[in-house]
């Protein structure tokens, strides 16, 4: 988990006091949208998203800067997106959505992976199998010291199952094995979103651009990542100006 001094990412989006100055608050959340069946689905633009572009808090995306954030333009200013800290919102978001609805959608590996761990760790997820598969995740024994992963999250694409599956044994060893992990499942959610497929560094087209900022108008606390970070900055154009001595 990141040590940011940033408020806990469950506030509102752009709403606490440690934000930067800059950032200003979406709107009220669009009724809940149904949960996707791969992260790519975040970034499918919707027919009418050229249409709100002109009046969307967000802007219009209009380049990526190093592989890494949206740079959009509104009315007043402009606004940077982090690509990979926004979707990873946007996951974290549905997951919890269908895991209150009827549990993660799940898709099955083509081929199943095995993950080496200590024999403690790979023990304590065994044990935790059955929780772990309303969270997406279909992990068996392999032996005395591996589990093989045969489903992860439907909404988790291009995910590296290894990473994923040790995070997840460290987290379990130092929660002991008192709690659900439904008691935890806001840090399940996130570390699970964490390892989603839009990351820093992968190019995005113009209408994965669009898309993304339409997305995270229509989704609670967007402003803010699971770990507590800015989703985006914005910038008011007289703010600009007056960094250049216009005002």
């Amino acid at each position: 988990m990141a040590s940011d001094n940033y408020n806990s990412g469950t506030s509102g989006a752009g709403a606490g006091p440690n934000m930067p100055r800059f950032a200003f608050p979406l709107p009220p959340p669009a009724p809940s949208l149904a949960l996707a069946e791969s992260a790519n689905n975040f970034l499918r633009p919707t027919e009418d998203s050229a249409a709100q572009t002109t009046e969307a808090p967000l802007g219009t995306p209009r380049a990526q800067l190093h592989g890494t954030y949206i740079l959009a333009e509104t009315p007043t200013g402009i606004v940077l997106i982090d690509q990979h800290a926004a979707h990873e919102r946007l996951v974290y978001e549905r997951m919890k959505e269908a895991l209150a609805a009827r549990g993660v959608a799940r898709q099955a590996l083509l081929l199943p992976e095995v993950v080496e761990l200590d024999e403690t760790g790979a023990a304590r997820l065994a044990a935790r199998a059955a929780e772990l598969a309303e969270f997406g995740l279909l992990i068996e024994p392999f032996g005395s010291g591996a589990v093989v992963v045969r489903e992860v999250p439907a909404l988790l694409t291009g995910l590296d199952v290894a990473a994923l599956v040790r995070d997840l044994a460290d987290e379990l060893a130092e929660w002991g094995d008192t709690l659900a992990l439904k008691e935890r499942i806001e840090t399940v959610c996130g570390t699970l979103a964490c390892h989603t497929s839009v990351r820093a560094g992968r190019h995005l087209s113009p209408a994965e651009m669009e898309a993304l900022l339409r997305q995270m108008e229509a989704t609670p606390n967007s402003g803010q990542c699971n770990h507590g970070r800015p989703t985006y900055v914005a910038l008011d154009l007289a703010d600009i100006e007056r960094l250049f001595g216009r005002r």
